[in-house]
């Protein structure tokens, strides 16, 4: 029997630095592929950071061809300014893969960190050590590594997941 071969790209959301990690996913078995960052010019406009990351997610989608994507949902910041450059770098993060009719998932980063180490409540020097067990011999960011963890998560979750729906 044949195991078909999904192509995963996950997204961390940021303005100031959005992480991204493409892995493959056959029945059970998941395997790297890349991961990176996008990284916007911090002394440009909203508006110019924001095409940056869109057509730095399109060229990733163009590239890799993923099957489907996911990206960590939004989270209330102590700064709503923060909050809200946070929403758009989402927006533009979203729109890619979308507009390009590939499914994008959401989930909560409680549930990202839960799937990937086992607790919701998990820092990033944990998410990051255990991508490194789940993805042997990967070394990544700190957003690379929680890219990859979105896309590992949704690797256990797609099959109950429906498209546009926040675990």
């Amino acid at each position: 029997m044949m195991t078909v071969r999904t192509r995963l790209l996950g997204i961390d959301p940021g303005w100031r630095c959005m992480g991204w990690g493409v892995i493959d996913v056959a029945g059970n078995r998941m395997s790297h592929i890349a991961h990176g960052t996008i990284k916007p010019p911090t002394d440009q406009p909203l508006s110019d950071r924001l095409t940056v990351i869109f057509r730095g997610v399109m060229a990733l989608v163009e590239d890799y061809q993923p099957d489907e994507c996911a990206i960590e949902e939004a989270f209330m910041a102590k700064n709503a300014s923060s909050a809200l450059k946070l929403g758009h770098a989402r927006a533009a993060a979203l729109l890619a893969p979308a507009s390009s009719d590939r499914p994008v998932f959401e989930y909560a980063a409680r549930l990202v960190k839960k799937a990937v180490v086992g607790t919701g409540a998990a820092d990033k020097a944990q998410v990051s050590a255990m991508v490194g067990v789940l993805l042997p011999g990967v070394k990544a960011t700190a957003d690379a590594a929680d890219a990859l963890a979105i896309a590992i998560c949704h690797a256990h979750n797609r099959n109950t997941q429906v498209r546009g729906e926040v675990a």
